[in-house]
């Protein structure tokens, strides 16, 4: 991908295009290109045990300009070209195996990290379902607790109710999620979304919230 200018890669997100915003920015790539996701298998064949893993990253390369006296996104022109070069491995996975996230949800969540992380997540699930419903544990072994990482609510009760909000949140953009607490408030009941995939309903209702973590 190729941006003229900081301000355009602020555009894209639908970011404020100020200071601010464009060292945050600038900092999450540089983090992104960073980061390396490993994944790892273990099975059996006939009488041998075996593991299997694989990593990728993000980025092949990036290369980004901002005004060093000012920190702000004003330098624009051909000599100051901004360049983000996906992975190969990842932009093979994201292609084959796409899910129907908004940028204008991510513009609307990305101050408010445990909300986007569990938006994400569910768009992701609820898209990968077939037909049915799943039930999945809020705090149990491979439960929602272990799934998002939310080592912040220690406390079970304490999780449920930040999910209860949280999923509150994500219906204002995307009112149609077929999400649910369960009437005993341990399992979260979901359900396919290709019917009402949230990149028709994020656009139009993303500029109405106001998010805390």
């Amino acid at each position: 991908m190729h941006f003229s200018s900081a301000a355009a890669i602020l555009g894209f997100f639908n970011l404020p295009k100020d200071g601010p915003h464009c060292r945050r920015i600038v900092q999450g790539f540089q983090h992104v290109f960073t980061a390396t996701i490993f994944f790892g298998t273990r099975g059996r064949a006939r009488s041998a045990t075996f593991v299997e893993m694989a990593r990728f990253q993000f980025f092949d390369r990036t290369k980004l300009w901002f005004n060093a006296a000012e920190q702000s996104p004003q330098i624009e022109g051909e000599d100051f070209e901004n360049t983000i070069m996906l992975s190969e491995a990842f932009f093979n996975e994201i292609s084959a195996h796409p899910i129907p996230v908004e940028r204008p949800a991510i513009a609307a969540l990305a101050n408010a990290p445990g909300v986007l992380d569990f938006y994400i997540w569910l768009v992701w699930r609820n898209w990968t379902i077939r037909s049915g419903s799943v039930s999945v544990p809020l705090v149990a072994e491979r439960g929602l607790n272990e799934q998002l990482r939310s080592k912040e609510y220690t406390e079970p009760r304490y999780f449920r109710e930040r999910v209860k909000t949280w999923l509150r949140q994500v219906k204002v953009l995307w009112p149609q999620c077929p999400a649910c607490i369960s009437s005993d408030g341990c399992f979260l009941e979901i359900r396919s979304s290709r019917a009402n995939p949230p990149i028709l309903a994020s656009t139009k209702n993303h500029k109405y919230l106001s998010m805390s973590r």
